[in-house]
């Protein structure tokens, strides 16, 4: 197999991250690339009250498990498989359920903070940064929290205003810097998925 390359896919909440990195996946098998997703790291609290977990701020870098994550990385990267956790938004709390991610030539990972992190930005060999008007993404946010996690409208606005974009301003838009490709309206560019696929398939030729 060929030496393991980290591709970090980033970008602010709705900005097509998540779809650019599906449709990266998608081009290839199983055995080529496989993906790690940053919302399944958010830190276990079972000793908190659903109501206070409620409350917690999902959107600093201090609420995932990065420890772990990188040791995931790490792993992964010598050729050892691992439990991804899976992460119930409705109960606002880790699953007790993990799938399995088996090591591949190109390993990609995709979430909305993983630049802010010093620790895996250095674990990366290419960083993808998806760059998207603000209007455009918090439609996105409220259309996918209200039809696909069972959010109310009200809760979604609220959580934008008081967490999601504070947070974008203070960590997201600055992590910008550390990426080596801005790609604007990610899964929606068709030129630049191509040429991260070719990017990819020169990779595994290799």
């Amino acid at each position: 197999m060929a030496e393991c390359i980290l591709i970090g896919i980033a970008g602010g909440t709705g900005s097509g991250k998540t779809t650019l990195a599906d449709r990266l996946v998608q081009s290839f098998g199983a055995d080529e690339v496989s993906i790690l997703r940053h919302d399944n790291y958010y830190r276990r609290h079972n000793e908190l009250s659903y109501e206070e977990r409620c409350k917690l701020n999902y959107d600093h870098p201090n609420a995932f498990d990065t420890e772990l994550l990188c040791e995931h990385i790490q792993k992964l990267k010598r050729g050892e498989s691992v439990a991804m956790p899976l992460y119930d938004y409705a109960a606002h709390n880790r699953s007790d359920q993990t799938v399995v991610v088996h090591p591949a030539p190109v390993l990609v990972l995709e979430g909305i903070l993983i630049f802010a992190e010093q620790r895996l930005c250095e674990l990366m060999d290419i960083r993808i940064f998806v760059d998207t008007d603000a209007d455009v993404r918090i439609l996105r946010r409220i259309a996918r929290d209200v039809r696909e996690r069972g959010r109310s409208l009200e809760s979604v606005i609220t959580q934008y205003l008081t967490t999601v974009k504070p947070m974008h301003d203070q960590f997201v838009e600055p992590s910008k810097r550390r990426a080596d490709i801005i790609i604007p309206e990610g899964g929606k560019n068709p030129v630049a998925l191509e040429m991260l696929i070719e990017r990819v398939r020169k990779h595994l030729n290799e």
